[in-house]
């Protein structure tokens, strides 16, 4: 994989701007992706949005992982025309060599110096960052976006990781200024709930007789 096309330079810049950055598989992209990513835009006052398209993620099965090629131009695909240029896909990860989130914001930190990156994610990742590896330094290297997932609210809000976290919580009236807050700081965004999965949209291809296998 060799990121043709890509516009993010593996060398940096030094563009100036506020940064979402959404990881994860997108095995399948849906729309509970894209509706995070407008929504953190509007609400978080960002410049732009990274689909940060994983090479692998170290916490989920190969098995039934599209190639990252394919998970790719299928991102790119679905958020063409969508606010813009203001979304993009990358799989910069691929690139600089990094799979897990502490290592890629250390790299892309590095590489764009003078970005200011907000990491975005749903309830369900807050509630499960507890396994990632070195979370306490990825909180303390840029702000954390919440965004609520059914099922998974409860869980987040008052689990392990938001109970060591509560100091340095934002209110929502907050968020605009994220971007620009030292971290630790974390925001949760209230916001209509989707509860659609890529787990889900894969288990209908397969009974429809659709799926990759």
């Amino acid at each position: 994989m060799t990121g043709v096309g890509d516009v993010l330079p593996v060398r940096g810049d030094g563009r100036h701007m506020r940064v979402g950055l959404l990881g994860g598989s997108f095995n399948p992209v849906h729309d509970g992706h894209v509706q995070l990513a407008c929504r953190a835009l509007r609400q978080l006052k960002l410049d732009q949005v990274w689909f940060l398209v994983s090479p692998g993620n170290p916490l989920k099965p190969v098995a039934g992982m599209a190639p990252l090629s394919q998970r790719l131009a299928l991102v790119r695909a679905r958020i063409r025309g969508v606010h813009g240029r203001r979304l993009l896909a990358t799989d910069i990860e691929s690139r600089i060599g990094t799979r897990y989130t502490v290592d890629t914001l250390r790299r892309l930190k590095q590489l764009f110096p003078h970005v200011h990156f907000v990491w975005l994610m749903g309830a369900d990742g807050l509630a499960h960052m507890g396994r990632w590896r070195r979370w306490r330094d990825i909180v303390r290297m840029v702000p954390l976006a919440i965004l609520p997932r059914p099922g998974y609210n409860p869980a987040a809000l008052h689990g392990q990781i938001a109970r060591r976290l509560a100091r340095w919580r934002r209110p929502a009236r907050q968020a605009g200024r994220l971007a620009m807050c030292r971290p630790p700081a974390w925001v949760f965004l209230p916001a209509p709930q989707n509860a659609i999965s890529a787990t889900q949209i894969r288990a209908s291809q397969a009974n429809s007789g659709h799926g990759r296998e």
